[in-house]
């Protein structure tokens, strides 16, 4: 029997996880959909206000109840960020539960909510018996503000409940330092499909090894059909060297557009570092292998194509093949 997927989808409030959750659902066939919010209900009517103070309380305004808040000395984000932590440790003992009742029962699921904390949640323990995949979703600091005022309108949460963005978009930087120092992808929501595609890539893991050949200067466009027209990513990457009988191998996982811009914006800036790359270019005589993964067998071939007529793939000759 396959092991069931668990695909789990952190985020601040507002940032749009409720929509991409159902979305990606839909897309799985995945009819197990829950919001840790409704979690979190049921267990704050097990564990009462006397005892959980922070748990009574929202995930962004938690940090009221906290009894040693002039610790914090002004520091207003940690501040936030440890009253968060405090409601959200709560909640992960009956997700961990939801977790393991779907694995037990062999059945898929998607769980969705602000109380999924990288380093807090323990998915390792699941991973024998479950395609387990966690996501943590962040946006732009303007589009999540829209997003924000939008969803609070919808529903019906004006008012006061607008006057907390600032501290919703510290919980979302605190989610994202979270995912990155434990190695959980962290996804830019700049729409529904991109997003959707993005996550796919990852989850279905449908890839190919191909061998390219291009310039440093070709770097862009590689990257650009890849992570952008296609929503794939690129794994490893392995330099065949005179003189060596093994390629040289370095590990990369890219499948986030602005950290593909930010590497090639980085060697545009810095010389040195451009000229030390052409070298080893040079030295492999521009070939050079990477895995590549897309979100369907389809976006697969067609990304192989157009990486092809682009010229941008090795073309074997009769010996080679």
């Amino acid at each position: 029997m396959r092991k069931p997927y668990v695909i789990l989808i952190g985020s601040a409030s507002g940032i749009g996880k409720s929509t991409i959750a159902s979305e990606l659902a839909k897309e799985l066939g995945i009819k197990h959909l829950i919001e840790t919010d409704f979690i979190r209900e049921i267990v704050r009517g097990i564990i009462g206000p006397d005892y959980a103070p922070a748990l009574h309380k929202s995930s962004f305004d938690a940090y009221v109840t906290l009894k040693d808040k002039q610790r914090y000395d002004g520091n207003t984000a940690s501040l936030i960020s440890a009253g968060f932590e405090e409601h959200a440790s709560f909640v992960i003992p009956a997700i961990e539960k939801v977790i393991k009742r779907a694995v037990d029962d062999y059945d898929d699921l998607v769980i969705e909510g602000v109380h999924l904390v990288p380093g807090f949640l323990d998915i390792e323990k699941f991973k024998e018996d479950a395609n387990i995949h966690f996501f943590v979703l962040t946006a732009d600091e303007d589009v999540h503000k829209e997003r924000f005022v939008k969803r609070a309108m919808k529903i019906k949460r004006g008012g006061k409940h607008l006057e907390y963005f600032k501290e919703n978009r510290i919980i979302n930087n605190y989610l994202v330092k979270q995912a990155l120092e434990h190695r959980i992808p962290v996804i830019n929501n700049l729409g529904i499909n991109e997003t959707k595609k993005r996550m796919l890539t990852l989850i279905k893991e449908i890839c190919k090894e191909m061998v390219f050949r291009h310039s440093v200067d070709q770097l862009d466009l590689e990257t650009d059909i890849i992570l952008n027209k296609y929503g794939g990513r690129i794994m490893d990457v392995s330099y065949f060297l005179p003189g060596f009988g093994e390629p040289l191998k370095r590990k990369v996982n890219v499948y986030d557009p602005s950290e593909a811009k930010r590497f090639i914006k980085l060697l545009q800036e810095n010389p040195k570092r451009k000229k030390d790359l052409e070298g080893l270019y040079e030295l492999s005589g521009n070939v050079h292998r990477h895995k590549i993964c897309a979100p369907d067998e389809e976006s697969l071939q067609a990304m192989i194509k157009e990486l092809g007529e682009k010229g941008l793939l090795y073309q074997f000759n009769s010996e080679e093949k």
